[in-house]
């Protein structure tokens, strides 16, 4: 496993919750997976979900009135 790069502390597998605010826009992505450090909390995506949560943000830009929250996909 690695190591949280703020505490040192060690990186598990798990999922969070992606928050993003557009300019008073919200966008929540549910069931996101990712690296959380068991002592810190700190959380980090590889490079692969970095690029799906930009994918699903840019198509949610175009429909977004206010508030949206949809679940992740690979």
């Amino acid at each position: 496993m690695d190591k949280c790069f703020f505490c040192k502390g060690t990186l598990e597998n798990s999922v969070t919750n992606y928050m993003l605010d557009l300019n008073g826009q919200f966008i929540i992505i549910k069931n996101v997976p990712c690296h959380k450090c068991t002592q810190c909390g700190e959380v980090s995506f590889n490079y692969q979900t970095m690029k799906q949560l930009e994918k699903i943000v840019a198509q949610l830009k175009q429909a977004l009135t206010e508030v949206a929250i949809v679940e992740y996909a690979a």
